[in-house]
C-alpha cells in the first residue's frame, strides 16, 4: 500500500512539473494577471456552494495549546504535510531542486525562482527568472533617509530590531499607502500591493547587508548592486563574502527552501493578520520580522549551533555515537529540550534538513568539518534517545538542526544575525500572501476569544 502510494505522489509530482512548465516569457504581474480570475473563481464556488461544509473540530486543546493543527486560515502558497513535509503548489523540495531555474554557473534554487513560483503557480522559464533578477536588482538601492536610520542606530542594538526598524521606515514610500489614501478600487488593492512587495524584496539584501556592516564591520565600504547577479548572489557580495562561491550557493538554496512554510507559523501569521487590516506591506512584515525574532521561532538555529558547539567542546574530537547519547541524555536530564529536533506540524525528518544534508555530501571540505559530523551524527542517534524519552510527537530533526553549523563554517560565525538571513528569507512566502489576501478580498482576521469560565460553561452543555 506504502509502495502504491509512494508511486501515485511521484506521478502527481511529475504531472505538475509538466503542467508548470508551460508558463511563458512574461513579467510576474502579467503571469499574476491571467492566474488571478481564476483564484478569484475559485474562492467564489467555495463561498457560494460550500461556506457550511465543516472542516474539522474545535477542541478545548485547540484553544488553550496555541491553535496548534485548527483549520482556520487560507493560504495559497505552500501546504505542510505532516508525513511529506512542505508542497509550494504542489511541489516537493526535491521536486523545485528538478525544475526551478538556478543561478548562472550555479546549481541550486534561487530566491527568483522561488518567487515566481510561490506567486503565480508556475514554474517560471530560465528567461523569465533572468528577467525578474534584473527587476529586483534595478529596485535594490535602499532611500537615503533608510540608510541614514540604519546608520544611527548604536551597534549592540539586535540586528532583528534594525531590521525591522528599517522595514517599517520604508513604508515611507509606499505604492499601497499612497494609492489608498487617494481613493482606489478593492480590485486594484492587489496591484499596488504587488509593487510593495517586490520593492520590499529587492531591498531586504542591501538593507540586511548594511545591518551587518554596521554591526559587525563598521567602515567597512559596501558593494553597490551588481545588475547582473541574482538576489543572493548581490546579498553575499554585499555581505562581503562574494568571492565564496559555495557560500552563495547554499544561501541561495537556504533562502529559497525558507522562503514559505504554509501560513501558521508566527512571522507568516503576524504578516497576513496585520495585513488584513489593510495596513501595507512594509508595516505588515515589520511586524512578522518580529515574530520571527522570538526565541521559539527565528532564533531557533542560533540555539542549535550553541548546543552543537557546547556538545563539542565537552566530548571533544572523540564524535562516538556513545558520547553524543550521554550528552543527549544529560542535556533531557537537566529539563532542557534538545534543540534542532521536534516541530509543532512535522511528524517525519523535515525534508528541508535533507536537502541541507545533501548539499554538505557534495562538498568533502563540509563532511571533513568536525561541527557537521556532530551534526549527522546525532541525527543517527537523537530519534532513538527521543522516543525513549517519549516526551516529544516528533523525535526528527527540523531544518535547525544543520542550517547554523554551515553558515558557521563558512565564516558567518555572529549567530545574532543568523534571523535577519531567515528574514530575508520568509519575505518570498509572507509578502506573496499579502497579495494574494488583496487579490481574493480576503477580510480583517478577527476570531473569537473565550475565557476559561465560558470554556467550562460550553463543556457543560
Amino acid at each position: 500500500m506504502l509502495r502504491h502510494s509512494r508511486i501515485a505522489s511521484s506521478s502527481f509530482s511529475r504531472a505538475i512539473l509538466n503542467q508548470r512548465r508551460l508558463a511563458s516569457t512574461k513579467t510576474i504581474r502579467e503571469v499574476l494577471e491571467e492566474v488571478v480570475p481564476a483564484k478569484q473563481a475559485q474562492l467564489k464556488k467555495l463561498k457560494t456552494e460550500h461556506s457550511q461544509a465543516v472542516l474539522g473540530d474545535v477542541k478545548v486543546e485547540h484553544v488553550i495549546g496555541g491553535m496548534r493543527g485548527l483549520k482556520s486560515m487560507l493560504w495559497e502558497a505552500s501546504v505542510l504535510d505532516p508525513i511529506e513535509g512542505i508542497r509550494f503548489h504542489g511541489m516537493t523540495i526535491p521536486d523545485c531542486q528538478k525544475a526551478l531555474p538556478a543561478a548562472p554557473g550555479g546549481k541550486e534554487i534561487i530566491a527568483e525562482s522561488m518567487l515566481w513560483l510561490l506567486l503565480t503557480g508556475r514554474v517560471p522559464t530560465e528567461a523569465e527568472t533572468r528577467q525578474l533578477s534584473r527587476e529586483l536588482a534595478e529596485k535594490g538601492d535602499l532611500p537615503a533617509h533608510v540608510e541614514k536610520l540604519v546608520d544611527s542606530l548604536p551597534s549592540s542594538l539586535h540586528p532583528m530590531t534594525q531590521l525591522g526598524m528599517g522595514v517599517a521606515a520604508l513604508n515611507h514610500d509606499s505604492k499601497f499607502a499612497a494609492a489608498y489614501e487617494q481613493g482606489i478600487k478593492k480590485s486594484e488593492y492587489w496591484t499596488h500591493t504587488l509593487e510593495d512587495c517586490m520593492n520590499l524584496i529587492a531591498k531586504l539584501p542591501a538593507l540586511a547587508a548594511r545591518i551587518y556592516r554596521n554591526v559587525y564591520n563598521p567602515g567597512k565600504p559596501l558593494p553597490g548592486i551588481n545588475k547582473e547577479l541574482d538576489l543572493v548572489g548581490n546579498y553575499v557580495n554585499m555581505l562581503g563574502f562574494g568571492g565564496n562561491h559555495d557560500l552563495t550557493e547554499y544561501l541561495r538554496l537556504y533562502i529559497a527552501i525558507h522562503g514559505d512554510h504554509e501560513g501558521g507559523n508566527a512571522s507568516a501569521h503576524t504578516a497576513h493578520l496585520v495585513g488584513s487590516t489593510l495596513s501595507d506591506p512594509y508595516l505588515s512584515y515589520a511586524a512578522a520580522l518580529y515574530a520571527l525574532a522570538g526565541p521559539l521561532h527565528g532564533l531557533a538555529n542560533q540555539e542549535v549551533l550553541r548546543w552543537q558547539l557546547n556538545m563539542r567542546k565537552e566530548i571533544g574530537d572523540n564524535i562516538t555515537h556513545d558520547n553524543i547519547k550521554e550528552y543527549l541524555w544529560k542535556t533531557l536530564k537537566s529539563g532542557q529540550v534538545v534543540p534542532g529536533y521536534g516541530h509543532g506540524v512535522l511528524r517525519n525528518p523535515d525534508p528541508r534538513f535533507i536537502a541541507l544534508q545533501q548539499f554538505c555530501d557534495t562538498r568533502p571540505e563540509l563532511l571533513a568539518d568536525p561541527v557537521i559530523q556532530l551534526v549527522k551524527k546525532t541525527y543517527e542517534v537523537a530519534p532513538a534517545v527521543l522516543k525513549e524519552h517519549g516526551k516529544t510527537k516528533n523525535p526528527y530533526p527540523n531544518v535547525d538542526a544543520a542550517s547554523g553549523c554551515v553558515l558557521y563554517h563558512y565564516g558567518l560565525t555572529q549567530f545574532k544575525y543568523y534571523t535577519v538571513i531567515f528574514g530575508v528569507s520568509r519575505a518570498l512566502g509572507a509578502l506573496t500572501q499579502l497579495v494574494w489576501a488583496r487579490a481574493l478580498g480576503l477580510p480583517i482576521e478577527r476570531p473569537k476569544s473565550l475565557s476559561m469560565d465560558t470554556i467550562e460553561k460550553l463543556i457543560k452543555q
